[in-house]
This record gives structure tokens, sequence and C-alpha cells, in this order.
């Protein structure tokens, strides 16, 4: 077994390159170096694998793996973002990449790109035969990067019904266009969850959320009246805040503007769930439970968390997951609390999820390195003692307790068993526009900043059925 006390070893995924620290003197020799992030200048500590581990390590691929030859060892990877370790930035190799080397002698090939460049280098690459291989799977990437040529189906690569797949299965099927999968799915996890700060929780009285989810009475009225007895602007107790509000709040109640039914895309803009959730987002609005941007300079202050000036902050668990000293709530590790994002009273608990993975490129050079790599990459999150490294980082650098963890990974395990995708940025710009990506006050964000959902559906609906219906029509014709 890979014992819960090993340090040196990344996250278990490869987005999130984590990297242990601490330890005892049976650990590995270790590096210390200095990284600057968002102003503040930490330490960073890596680690080398003692030879125990990787034995472990070793073992668990010849039992666990494909026992094939790799002809082409190099896979090609293309992002914004690196995926190898980086000892000047302080991250080591994750077990991933570790079983990939050891296994198959694999390697990553990087190409550098930006956020804002991205789609546009991988198509410059993709259509001079550079064979690049695989490229993160965001949200903008599917259906429209088959429509366009881009990416191709996993299915010929990798045995998606087997054990080893198992636990992602749902979010397989939401990138199934005419029985074909596109994404390999890493791992699924929450894409926002809720945090508060304890200490403000009880200098107000009220129930402490996480107490209220265990007894299952954290939902959408819960959330609200505490927000309701909360937010007094003159008194500097501000509403909601951030930029992942309107997203959260409307998967919580499980129906995306735009999803897959059978392989077809189907838009649900005159759901009535969208309806009850766009109209509860325009209410919270006109209570006044939403912070006003525009008295701040169009600025967000989560550090208002640690203030006591906000009771909820909705965001991405990667927010806290760094050395605290950098988190932007600025609540200290003990005062801080993990809770899922509330669904109606009643419901299933929906949330938001992020589909961690990758696509492969059509005209990819090693799509079978690929494949095996992405087995590597389930089989690290899917074994007990592998998933301890990740956590154990966690409680080692971001300083969580083993309660917060645990929270955390209830919110990931909620985002698996009933997890909630909108396929409207990936369709096409101008759904995008349309729907998630035109501003605050356009589409799905615009209940959240004070318009009726009546009328923004009403101006929006017809187009977006009619775009959706051609780009359905496309990938019916490429099946």
């Amino acid at each position: 077994m890979i014992r819960r006390t090993l340090a040196g070893l990344a996250a278990v995924t490869m987005c999130a390159a984590l990297a242990s620290c601490g330890g005892s003197s049976t650990e590995a020799p270790t590096e210390t170096t200095q990284a600057t992030t968002t102003g503040v200048t930490v330490e960073v500590i890596t680690t080398t694998l003692q030879e125990e581990d990787q034995k472990t390590l070793d073992d668990m691929a010849n039992e666990m793996l494909p026992d094939v030859e790799l002809e082409n060892k190099t896979v090609k990877w293309l992002a914004h973002y690196d995926i190898n370790p980086n000892t000047s930035s302080g991250t080591s190799e994750s077990i991933n990449l570790n079983l990939f080397r050891t296994k198959y002698g694999g390697e990553i090939q990087y190409y550098p790109t930006t956020w804002n460049s991205r789609y546009s280098d991988l198509s410059t690459y993709v259509l001079g035969g550079e064979g690049i291989d695989f490229f993160p799977c965001d949200t903008a990437a599917l259906p429209k990067g088959i429509i366009s040529g881009m990416f191709q189906p996993v299915d010929d690569y990798v045995d998606l019904s087997s054990d080893l797949w198992k636990d992602v299965s749902e979010g397989l099927e939401i990138y199934n266009f005419n029985g074909k999968h596109y994404e390999l799915v890493n791992s699924i996890s929450a894409e926002q969850i809720c945090l508060y700060n304890k200490k403000t929780i009880e200098e107000h009285g009220f129930d402490d959320p996480w107490e209220l989810y265990e007894k299952g009475e954290w939902n959408w009225d819960t959330f609200e009246q505490m927000l309701i007895d909360f937010v007094d602007p003159e008194a500097e107790l501000y509403g909601l805040d951030y930029w992942y509000n309107e997203k959260a709040l409307l998967l919580s109640a499980g129906v995306p503007s735009v999803s897959t039914v059978d392989g077809h895309l189907k838009v649900n803009l005159n759901d009535p769930d969208i309806e009850k959730a766009l109209d509860w987002q325009y209410g919270l609005n006109q209570k006044g439970l939403v912070m006003d941007l525009a008295a701040f300079d169009w600025t967000v202050h989560p550090e208002y968390l640690s203030e006591g000036k906000e009771l909820f902050l909705l965001v991405g668990s990667w927010d806290v997951s760094g050395v605290p000293e950098v988190w932007p709530c600025k609540v200290a590790p003990e005062d801080l609390g993990i809770v899922p994002v509330p669904s109606p009273a009643g419901y299933d608990n929906f949330q938001s999820a992020t589909l961690d993975g990758w696509v492969i490129c059509k005209g990819a050079a090693n799509p079978e390195g690929v494949a095996l790599l992405a087995q590597c990459t389930r089989l690290a999150n899917t074994n007990d003692e592998a998933r301890a490294i990740a956590d154990k980082k966690l409680m080692d650098e971001a300083q969580w307790s083993e309660e917060l963890l645990a929270h955390n990974n209830e919110c990931n395990r909620l985002a698996a068993e009933f997890p909630v995708v909108d396929l409207a940025t990936g369709i096409s710009t101008d759904v995008a526009s349309l729907t998630t990506d035109g501003g605050s006050e356009i589409g799905l964000r615009a209940a959240f900043h004070g318009t009726p959902w009546a009328t923004t559906r009403e101006e929006i609906a017809e187009v977006v059925e009619m775009l959706v219906e051609e780009a359905d029509g496309q990938l019916s014709a490429m099946s």
C-alpha cells in the first residue's frame, strides 16, 4: 500500500499540479523554492519520490494497467498550462504522469498557448498537420470543436465501459453525440462550492449551513432567509458577490439551457425548472441580496468574507486550495466553512459540475498514447491510496482539517452523482454570446442582475433554438 503519510507526489489530476510538503525525517530530501502569487511570496516545497513508494506505483501499474508496448512514447499537449513537473515553481511529478512514464516510457511534449489564443492556435496546428494529440476539454470545446473538425471520438481508443470509468459514467454521456463520446473525463467535481465564515455565522446567531445540510434543510429557502436576515448595506453587510453566482444557482435546479438527449442537442429555455431558477435569482436581486458592483467600481471583494461583511461566497474549491496566504477570501482555515450550493427544497442536490478531462485532436500523431495516459489518470483518481495523496496535500499545504476535506469531498460526490453541465457555451460563439458569455445583462446572467427572465427568454429563445438545431444537424451529418 501507498502510505497515507506520503509526501512528494503532486495532485492526482494533471490540471491541478499539487505539491505535497511537510515532514518527518523519513521523507525524501526537500528542495525549497520561492513562488510569487497574487502579490504574496510564499515558500513552495517539492520532494522526490522514495524508492519504496516508486515500487508501489510500479506494482500498481503492472497489476491494473494494460500490458502493451507504446511504440510512440511522446504525446503532444497544447494548452495554456503545462502538465509536466516544474521544480522552479514548486510542482512535482503527478501520479498519473509517474505511471505513464514508468509503465509505458511516455512523456508529454508541451505546446504553449494562451487562454485567449488557444483555439486559434489549435486550428493552426491541426490544419497544419502538426499532430497535436490532446487538448483540455473546457466548456467551450464541445460540440463546436467537432463541427469545426478539431476533435475526434475517443471510443476507438478507450473502452469506456470498463470499471475504470464507472464513477464518471454520467459525465461521459454529457458529451455523447450520436452514440460517440468526445471527452476523456478524468474526474467530476463541483464547479462551485459555497464558502462561509464560521465566525460570521456564529456572531449573527445563524444555524451552521453544514449542519442544515446534514439535516436535509439546506436549500434555496434557508439560503435566502439567512441572506435576508444578514444583508444591510448601510451597516456594510453585503449580498452575493463574485463572478460565479448565476451559473451555480441556475444549475442547482438541475436543468441546463442546452443538454443532450439520446445523443442530440436539446434547448431547455422553456423548461419550468429554468424559469423557477431564474425567477428566484431575479427575486434575490429585487430584495437587495445581490451586491451592487456599480457601487464598488465593478470590482469584487471576496476578502469581505473574512471581515464579516459577506455571508456566502460561491466559487470553486481551487480558490482555497493553495496556501492560505493567497486565498482571495482571506478567511483563516480554522474558520472556513464549505457546503454544497443549495438546490430547491425537495429536489436532488444538483451541482454545476466540472468535467476535468481531455479531447483527442483530429490528426493526432499518438491517440493511443493519450488513451494510455487517460487510463493512468483514471487509475490515479480511483485508487484509494493515490487519492489520499491529494487529500494530504490539502491538509499539509492549505491547512485544511479532516472535516473541511470531508465537506469538500461531499460537494464533489454530489457533482458526480448529479452532474449538470450547460452545453450552450460550446455550441458556437453566437449561442454563447446570447446565453452565457454576453455579459451580466445578457442571457442566463441577466435575471441575477435585475432583468426578468420572461423578458430575456422572449428576446433569445427563438434564435437560440434555431442555432442549436443547426448545430445538431451538422453533428448528425458527421456521424
